[in-house]
């Protein structure tokens, strides 16, 4: 059995336009300029936001999450000789 679902009732304007409410567009993740899916249903009409990602966004994420790694590397991973001139009570006091 699947979720619950809401139904509204949404008046078709003369040009065949009907007016997604706030709630439902903010529910959803819905801006302005967004496409919406309309899929014809043995039940009826389903729209379905579409999503998009966007490449440029995508790599800025993943060029940001590279650096984290190199981070989190350089702190597991000490170089060579990197800590002989640190005492050993200043290895543990952080």
């Amino acid at each position: 059995m699947g979720e619950p679902s809401l139904t509204l009732r949404l008046k078709v304007g003369r040009k065949g336009y009907i007016i997604i409410p706030k709630p439902i567009r903010e529910a959803m993740g819905i801006s302005e300029g967004d496409e919406v899916a309309v899929e014809i249903c043995e039940d009826g009409i389903l729209l379905k936001p579409v999503r998009r990602v966007s490449l440029e966004e995508l790599k800025k994420s993943l060029k940001e999450h590279v650096k984290r790694l190199e981070v989190l590397k350089e702190r597991i991973e000490p170089k060579p000789g990197e800590l002989a001139s640190i005492p050993l009570e200043e290895e543990f006091e952080s």
